[in-house]
């Protein structure tokens, strides 16, 4: 058979091509271009920082395709020469139900291809013979081209992956499987970059779908594999021997299926995932369950009997229900906080809970049933001086302290009026800080609330009674009374961070109450934005790091870098900053970059990522003190000479000034 697929594109290309033929009728027939029937003329692209792909036709002989790919660059100027160049999979879908009563729809691979034909004007054929081929089915073809060099070993090509769906006979596809979009994974994996290091050198979902095919067990599906990487019931180690415990995803996503499974108009089937359960499918998150022995779940051998049972109403219900729950408790309460400096430099601290209007509660009403406030109170909140331990510079830690413990008050804590108050010792207010004495004459607060409950309203603290972190808070008190310093929210807003780690995220939860980061510590930003920042996290991420004293990169300005880093997902500056506050550095010393040595700040911040040792030569060349003394690193924190050449934008953070 012969059966051929002409794109948009291509039909307005031919359509161009005939409008100029009989526009030039009478003259040379020369438009200035040397061109092909059917595709633009001109010369090829010298120069790609985007790669453009597109399938133009999909022709048969017997079951054996011919793809015709056209290529260009951002500026729609043919590319020739590509090298390192793929059909990387032909797979086609399963309709839900054709390979068994109740199985979901599936890619079934039938071929891929890697020899090809230059046509040298951008457009590239692909011969495939395939295994299994049938017309009736939707085919996809996913396309990629390599991070390499053209063939004239000098102009290089971005890597580009391209998933184009096409009926048997090479038209548009009538059907096909849209679960889950790229786009949301691009709220957590960076755009533009392998979805993650530490497995593959892949950059989009559609990609891995279709590689991780019904031709590999049933662990190495994707609709197994994919839930088996995102929730943290399970681990398993992976072909480059990398382990995955679901510890990173739980702290991701929390387990809830909402984080990936968006509502969409665009996606047909993106309810699927509580219409089709399959034994496949459930078992990558619920552990313990044999089917076929009948452990765990009752006995069965294919999934023709599961809808019977877990129908969509109730599959939604209960895979959603608690994280519903959980937001809605959350909005339950609130805090208002005053943070009053008293003569003697002590402060007293005055929390009042709050109901979802906004309205006080009287605290001793609630007590017992309050597991943890906690509260971390430091000084000078551009550059805290207190250390997480003893900072080298004031001898002294930040002050922590629970006002609430396992529903009862702490030591000198009392209910004043409703509210629960704490008077803080002594603090060093007008100790040396880069930002000046106006920062040091700012003490704050950040206090996080923990509460035990039934899932729906508060409880009796007591043992083996859940908690959840509530919404924080962040306040602040100088000793002048006159208004406080504050820390930018101009880098990082927290609403880049909830594209992961979604609205209910307790931060730290364990180890500390919980820091759940909502629009009560919102500020009103010079545009007049309401913006939530991170900046109450520096009570504890101080300069002088946490609890390692820099062995671990503690201060804020390092510790988000190295720790998304380590996790092969974050790759783009835009993913997390909002914008970059560069004269934020002006406010800024040393910070502890290794067990007692420290590096001045702009080197510490950028070395987070880029490593020490790989710019420790051009860094201490521009006055910077790399893994110095702390006296020597803030001698020189205001000296580094980086941004005289380094322009740095979240876009672009390679960006220099010439």
């Amino acid at each position: 058979m012969m059966n051929k697929k002409n794109s948009k594109i291509a039909l307005m290309l031919v359509a161009s091509a005939v409008s100029l033929a009989l526009t030039g009728c009478g003259s040379d027939g020369d438009d200035g271009t040397d061109g092909n029937p059917g595709l633009p003329g001109g010369t090829p692209a010298e120069a790609i920082q985007k790669l453009n792909l597109e399938v133009l036709s999909v022709t048969y002989e017997g079951n054996n395709p011919t793809l015709k790919v056209y290529a260009t660059n951002e500026n729609d100027e043919p590319v020739v020469g590509l090298s390192s160049f793929e059909v990387k999979k032909v797979a086609q879908l399963i309709p839900a139900g054709a390979s068994g009563a109740g199985n979901s729809a599936a890619w079934e691979s039938i071929g891929s291809q890697k020899a090809f034909t230059d046509n040298k004007n951008g457009s590239y054929n692909f011969t495939i013979e395939t295994d299994g081929f049938n017309s009736e089915l939707t085919q996809r073809y996913n396309i990629i081209a390599q991070n390499a060099m053209l063939l004239d070993g000098v102009t290089e090509v971005p890597h580009t992956e391209l998933s184009q769906d096409f009926d048997g006979e090479g038209y548009d596809a009538k059907y096909t499987k849209n679960i889950v979009s790229h786009d949301t994974c691009a709220n957590c994996h960076a755009e533009g970059e392998p979805i993650t290091t530490r497995h593959s050198s892949y950059f989009t979902q559609e990609t891995c779908a279709t590689c991780h095919s019904t031709n590999l067990s049933t662990e190495s599906q994707w609709k197994h594999l994919i839930h088996n990487i995102h929730n943290s019931n399970k681990s398993f180690t992976d072909k480059n021997d990398k382990e995955y415990t679901g510890v990173t995803a739980e702290a991701l996503i929390q387990n809830n299926c909402q984080s990936c499974h968006v509502e969409s108009e665009e996606l047909t089937e993106w309810g699927n995932w509580t219409r089709i359960p399959t034994m496949e499918t459930c078992t990558s998150c619920h552990t313990g369950i044999d089917f076929v022995a009948g452990e765990g779940h009752s006995q069965q051998s294919d999934n023709s009997n599961c809808i019977a049972c877990h129908n969509a109403s109730w599959t939604e219900e209960i895979h959603t229900g608690p994280f519903v729950e959980k937001k809605a408790f959350i909005d339950m309460y609130g805090m208002t906080s005053t943070l009053t400096v008293n003569t003697d430099t002590s402060a007293t601290l005055s929390v009042s809970i709050t109901d979802a209007a906004g309205t006080a509660i009287d605290a001793s009403t609630l007590v017992s049933k309050i597991q943890r406030i906690e509260t971390i109170t430091n000084v000078g909140p551009n550059f805290p001086i207190m250390g997480y331990n003893a900072s080298p510079g004031t001898g002294l830690a930040k002050v922590a302290y629970d006002l609430v413990r396992d529903g009862e008050l702490g030591t000198d804590v009392t209910v004043v009026a409703g509210n629960i108050e704490y008077t803080i010792p002594s603090l060093p207010f007008g100790e040396y800080s880069p930002a000046g004495m106006q920062d040091t004459d700012t003490a704050f607060s950040f206090i996080g609330l923990e509460m035990c409950n039934d899932g729906t309203s508060p409880v009796e603290c007591g043992e083996d009674i859940a908690t959840t972190s509530m919404k924080a808070d962040l306040v602040f008190g100088t000793l002048s009374g006159e208004a406080p310093s504050m820390r930018h929210t101009d880098s990082v807003a927290f609403n880049t961070c909830e594209n992961c780690h979604g609205e209910t995220f307790e931060i730290h939860k364990g180890y500390h109450a919980g820091f759940v980061m909502t629009e009560q510590l919102g500020r009103e930003n010079a545009d007049g934005e309401v913006v939530v920042g991170v900046d109450g996290c520096v009570t504890c991420h101080t300069p002088d790091g946490t609890y390692a004293s820099g062995g671990n990169q503690g201060a804020l300005e390092m510790k988000l870098h190295s720790v998304h880093g380590e996790q092969g997902i974050v790759g783009d500056c835009a993913q997390c900053h909002n914008d970059f506050n560069l004269d934020a550095f002006k406010l800024k010393g040393a910070l502890a970059t290794s067990a007692g040595a420290y590096t001045t700040p702009i080197t510490a911040t950028c070395a987070s990522c880029h490593g020490f040792d790989e710019i420790k030569a051009h860094a201490e060349g521009q006055g910077a003190v790399v893994n110095g003394s702390y006296e020597d690193a803030n001698a020189s924190a205001q000296v580094e000479f980086c941004m005289a050449c380094h322009k740095p934008t979240i876009f672009d953070h390679t960006q220099v000034n010439m």
